[in-house]
């Protein structure tokens, strides 16, 4: 398994993106996740975008980073937003998403981010038993969704 950054346009990561905008649609039935988003979010040193290659060169997972500074949507100065967390079903229970999300942890922290927040829903149990057992605690809701009741915000500090 190889996890390397290429740009959040890249078309292995909109394929990534397709496929869990579907997943967040058959979970909530919302047509996907609404927050905006540019791939210069992703670009160093305000963040970084990140896909799992398998040993025949096939994307499998993705996540990304991006600086989030005090703003009206409830972040803080130094937070990095977690965004866009996904292994391609076939790929799951094998520790991808955690390998990312250290990754992702790492460059953050080396880009001199003191916080990892990130928002989930009640309509996805693996995604927030996977930030838990990683570290991060219930924190303020942030971002597009905090005043929807199926929103669940963490953070952990870096």
């Amino acid at each position: 398994m190889e996890i390397r950054p290429v740009p959040y346009d890249h078309p292995d990561a909109v394929k990534l993106d397709a496929d869990v905008q579907a997943e967040y649609h058959v979970r909530y039935g919302d047509g996907g996740d609404s927050t905006p988003m540019h791939p210069a979010d992703f670009m160093p040193p305000n963040g970084v975008y990140l896909i799992a290659y398998d040993e025949a060169g096939v994307p499998v997972a993705s996540g990304g980073w991006r600086v989030q500074d005090a703003n009206g949507e409830g972040n803080r100065d130094g937070d990095a937003e977690l965004k866009r967390m996904y292994v391609i079903e076939q790929m799951r229970g094998r520790g991808l998403a955690r390998r990312i999300l250290a990754a992702l942890e790492k460059d953050a922290r080396a880009a001199g981010r003191t916080r990892m927040v990130l928002e989930t829903g009640t309509k996805q149990p693996e995604a927030i038993a996977l930030y838990t057992s990683s570290g991060y605690e219930p924190c303020e809701k942030f971002g597009y969704y905090r005043h929807h009741e199926e929103s669940r915000c963490y953070a952990k500090t870096l």
